[in-house]
C-alpha cells in the first residue's frame, strides 16, 4: 500500500465554544446572588450598560444629564427675567435691603464672635442665634446629617468577648500571652482544637501553666468554652451548676451508651433507678453542646424562590418568574451613538464596538435565561401536579431526560437550570433538584414510586409507633409492599439513617424511657 499526500474538502457539523456562548452557559447555572454579582461587575465595566431599573422621571440616558439652566432654556413658558429678579430679591438680597427689614445697622448685630444666646421661657433651653460651626449639627437643618453607619455596632465574636475576659482576670503578661493563644485556638462552636502538650511546645512554656490559664479560660463565660470535648464541656457546664456529683461524672463519662439509649448498663454504671437516671439525662439535654455558636454567628441566608407557582382559579397552577432575582439591564445607544461620533482613534472604536457587543450579548443571554428557566419550571410542575396538590407522598419519580425530552432540551441544559435554583410554593420553598427523585418499583406491576415518597411514608409509620409497637426494617418493608411499594430491607435502612432515625432497638429504648418519664411525672 502506497503512502500519498494530498488535499481533500469536507464539510461537517462542529459545535465551536465562543466566549458568548461560554458566557450564556455560564450564566445559566449561577444563582440569583452570583447573577447580580456578575452583572454588577459588567456594569461597572462596560459604560454601555445602565440599570433598567430605579430611574428617575424625566432623566436623560446618557450617564451625563444636562445642567438645569439648560432643562429650563428649552422650556418655553420658562420667564427668565423673572427667575432673575426673584432670584436676586429674594435669595440674594442686598445689605441695604437687610438693614432696612431689620431696622438696625449689621454692626451693631454682629459686633464679636461670641453667639448671642436667648433662653426659651417654655422650655428653658439655650437657643443660639448664630449659625452652627462647619461640621457639627447643631440642631441645625441645614446642618449635613448624621453618619449612622458610623454608630452602628458590630456583634461581638466570641474571641472578643473571651480577651475582654481574659485582660479582667490576670494581669501576668505571660498568662496573658499563653491565654490569648488558647482562645485564638477555640472554634466558632467553643472548643479548644489543640492540645495543652502542642500549646506548651510551641510557646515554650512549662505544660502545667499551660494547664492553669487553660482552666483560666474555661472558667469564662460562656460555661463550657474551650473544652477539649463534649463531655469536658458538659461537665465544665453541670460544675458550674453546682451539679456535677459522682453519678452525673459516671454518666458524662459514658455518653456513647447515652446516644445508644442503653438504660440497662447506664442504671448499673451510676447506681441511680430508673426517675433519677430520666432526670438526670433530661438535665443534660438542657446544657448546650456548642456554647460557642452565640457569638459572631453567621445570619442565616433565607432560599428566595426564583419562580412562584400558584393555584389558578380553573385548578391549574400558574407559574412565574420572581422579578425581584433577576436583574435587568439595558443598552444605552443613544450614549454609544453620541460617544461614537467623538472617537477618532481606532483602539477607541475597537473598545466602543466590543462594549456593544457584549452589552448586547448580555442582556439577550439574560432574557434567554429567563425563559430557559420558566420553560423548565413549568414542566417540572406539570410532572409533578400531584405534589402541588396534595403533598409529598403523591411526588412522582422523575429524572432529567424526561424533563428534557418534553421541552425539547438537552439534558445538560436541564442540568444547568436546575442547579442552585428553587421554587416557591405553597408548600414552602424548595430546590428545583428536590423534584428529581429516583425511581422505586411498585409491587406487583403497580406504578414506580419516588423515594422522597418512599422516606415520607417512613418517616409517618415511625412517627405513630407507640412504646409497645416498635416496628423493626423488616415490619416496615412489610407494611411498605403492603401499600405497593417493592422495597429491599437495605433500601429501607438506608433512607431511615438518611432520616436520622435510630434503630428499631434504640427506639425501644427511647419509648421505655419517655414511659418512664410519664410515669414518675404523674405520680409527682
Amino acid at each position: 500500500m502506497s503512502l500519498l499526500q494530498r488535499l481533500e474538502v469536507r464539510q461537517g457539523q462542529a459545535l465551536v465554544m465562543t466566549p458568548q456562548l461560554l458566557q450564556a452557559i455560564k450564566l445559566l447555572q449561577l444563582s440569583h446572588l452570583d447573577l447580580a454579582a456578575y452583572v454588577e461587575a459588567e456594569l461597572e465595566r462596560n459604560p454601555l450598560l445602565e440599570r433598567a431599573e430605579g430611574e428617575a422621571p424625566g432623566a436623560q440616558e446618557g450617564p451625563e444629564a444636562p445642567a438645569a439652566s439648560d432643562d429650563r432654556a428649552g422650556d418655553e413658558s420658562f420667564d427668565g427675567a423673572e427667575s432673575e429678579s426673584w432670584l436676586s430679591s429674594e435669595m440674594n438680597p442686598s445689605r441695604g435691603e437687610i438693614e432696612t427689614d431689620i431696622d438696625t445697622r449689621l454692626d451693631n448685630v454682629f459686633q464679636d464672635e461670641t453667639p448671642t444666646r436667648v433662653r426659651d421661657s417654655d422650655a428653658g433651653d439655650m437657643l443660639s442665634l448664630t449659625p452652627a460651626p462647619y461640621g457639627s449639627t447643631g440642631g441645625s437643618f441645614d446642618a449635613e446629617a448624621p453618619d449612622f453607619e458610623a454608630t452602628l455596632t458590630s456583634e461581638v465574636s466570641l474571641r472578643e468577648h473571651l480577651a475582654a475576659q481574659l485582660d479582667l482576670a490576670t494581669r501576668n503578661p505571660v498568662e496573658r500571652l499563653i491565654g490569648g493563644f488558647l482562645i485564638d485556638a477555640v472554634d466558632e462552636a467553643g472548643y479548644l482544637r489543640e492540645t495543652v502538650e502542642a500549646v506548651a511546645e510551641r510557646l515554650a512554656a512549662d505544660p502545667a501553666l499551660v494547664r492553669k490559664v487553660l482552666a483560666l479560660v474555661q472558667s469564662f463565660d460562656p460555661a463550657g468554652v474551650a473544652a477539649r470535648d463534649l463531655a469536658e464541656c458538659l461537665s465544665i457546664q453541670l460544675r458550674e451548676n453546682n451539679r456535677f456529683d459522682p453519678a452525673m461524672e459516671a454518666l458524662v463519662s459514658r455518653l456513647d451508651l447515652v446516644a445508644k439509649r442503653d438504660f440497662v448498663a447506664l442504671r448499673r454504671l451510676c447506681g441511680v433507678n430508673d426517675e433519677d437516671l430520666v432526670d438526670m439525662i433530661a438535665e443534660i439535654r438542657r446544657l448546650d453542646p456548642k456554647p460557642g455558636r452565640a457569638f459572631g454567628s453567621s445570619a442565616v441566608e433565607v432560599l428566595v424562590p426564583d419562580v412562584f407557582v400558584r393555584a389558578a382559579p380553573d385548578g391549574s397552577w400558574l407559574v412565574e418568574l420572581n422579578s425581584e432575582a433577576l436583574p435587568r439591564v439595558l443598552v444605552n445607544q443613544s450614549y454609544y451613538a453620541r460617544v461614537s461620533r467623538t472617537a477618532r482613534a481606532e483602539g477607541d472604536k475597537a473598545f466602543l464596538s466590543e462594549a456593544l457587543q457584549n452589552a448586547n450579548w448580555l442582556t439577550r443571554s439574560l432574557e434567554q435565561r429567563a425563559r430557559t428557566i420558566l420553560k423548565v419550571a413549568t414542566e417540572i410542575v406539570r410532572q409533578q401536579d400531584g405534589f402541588f396538590a396534595h403533598g409529598v407522598a403523591h411526588l412522582r419519580p422523575l429524572n432529567l431526560k424526561t424533563v428534557a425530552e418534553a421541552i425539547g432540551m438537552h439534558e445538560s441544559t436541564v442540568s444547568r437550570v436546575t442547579s442552585n435554583k428553587a421554587i416557591g410554593t405553597s408548600r414552602g420553598t424548595l430546590e428545583m433538584k428536590y423534584f428529581f427523585t429516583a425511581a422505586i418499583p411498585g409491587a406487583a406491576g403497580a406504578a414506580a414510586h419516588s423515594s422522597e415518597a418512599v422516606r415520607h411514608r417512613i418517616k409517618q409509620l415511625v412517627d405513630g409507633e407507640t412504646a409497645d409497637n416498635v416496628l423493626s426494617d423488616d415490619a416496615l418493608v412489610q407494611k411498605l409492599r403492603d401499600e405497593g411499594v417493592d422495597i429491599a430491607r437495605r433500601t429501607v435502612a438506608k433512607y431511615r439513617e438518611s432520616l436520622r432515625i435510630p434503630s428499631s432497638i434504640e427506639r425501644r429504648r427511647e419509648r421505655s424511657a419517655q414511659a418512664v418519664q410519664h410515669a414518675a411525672m404523674a405520680v409527682r
